[in-house]
């Protein structure tokens, strides 16, 4: 990834806002590392299974083609012209939700990396990832991360599925002084390690790239999984998952959240609170037996 739609000019001192417009190139199969460059106008590349989006701020036919004749284990399915806000699904801007207040880096004045109005700021640039703190899981796992703050404070935070890193930089925000932030997608992973820059938290959160499932057994006094329900499944049933303190889990359909809430049942944990948006999203908070609340 060379540049964002929201990239800083200077991380320091000023921002410029995203770009107006995206090119997306979608191709099927995995882009290899070659040596080769795009030019200027790229922006990154969404990788989803066997399929890669490729983002530019201008047309890039011309660079398309070469890359595909580079790599024959590419190929051009379609592309598409869209504003910025139509890919991130909303015009992103400042809001506040409990002791928080997410501040686009556009939008941010001096000071905004501490405490602005009371609140806990954390500036966020979600770039071309999901994840900007509007959803209602994502709002919940603040509530639930607020939650455990307020009874018993946490050392160590793992968060799998970290998007935009935004729960990562609360949790480090609210205390933790060491946070693990881990996406299989290399753009996310790429993402919130600028989001780390952005709010100086380099010294205590690290960003990797990886699957939840192998990141599990890292040690963490809380573990935070705002993930697929199917790789969620997976997670609650291992010792890595189990050997946690306390935990939050969200990103869960109605059914979903009632297999795993019945599965936690049979584990030595204790389900503490759960949260549900409109009866469709639910989270659930929880502790180890024999941990502290």
């Amino acid at each position: 990834m060379s540049r964002r739609p929201n990239q800083p000019y200077n991380q320091d001192t000023a921002y410029i806002a995203p770009c107006q417009e995206l090119f997306i190139y979608y191709l099927k199969g995995r882009l290899k590392a070659d040596g080769a460059v795009f030019a200027d106008n790229y922006i990154g590349n969404w990788e989803e299974e066997e399929d890669s989006f490729l983002f530019f701020s201008q047309p890039a036919f011309d660079q398309v083609e070469n890359l595909l004749k580079r790599q024959p284990q590419l190929s051009y399915v379609d592309s598409y012209h869209m504003p910025y806000e139509q890919w991130l699904g909303e015009k992103f801007t400042s809001f506040e939700h409990g002791k928080f207040r997410v501040i686009p880096p556009w939008e941010a004045s001096t000071g905004t990396k501490n405490n602005h109005g009371g609140k806990i700021s954390i500036l966020l640039d979600p770039g071309l990832v999901f994840g900007t703190g509007t959803h209602p899981t994502t709002r919940n796992c603040l509530e639930a991360l607020e939650l455990a703050a307020g009874s018993q404070k946490f050392s160590s935070v793992l968060d799998l599925g970290t998007g935009t890193g935004l729960l990562a930089l609360a949790a480090a925000k609210l205390g933790s002084k060491s946070v693990m932030a881990v996406d299989l997608n290399f753009l996310a992973a790429a993402t919130a390690r600028h989001n780390v820059n952005l709010n100086g938290l380099q010294n205590r959160i690290v960003t990797a790239q990886g699957r939840a499932e192998d990141m599990i057994a890292c040690p963490a006094n809380l573990v935070i999984a705002n993930i697929h329900y199917h790789v969620m499944r997976q997670l609650v049933n291992d010792s890595g998952f189990l050997g946690k303190k306390r935990f939050i889990l969200s990103g869960l359909f109605r059914s979903e959240a009632k297999d795993i809430a019945d599965n936690l049942a049979r584990q030595p944990v204790t389900i503490i609170k759960q949260w549900t948006y409109e009866g469709i999203w639910h989270t659930i908070y929880g502790k180890a037996l024999d941990a502290e609340s």
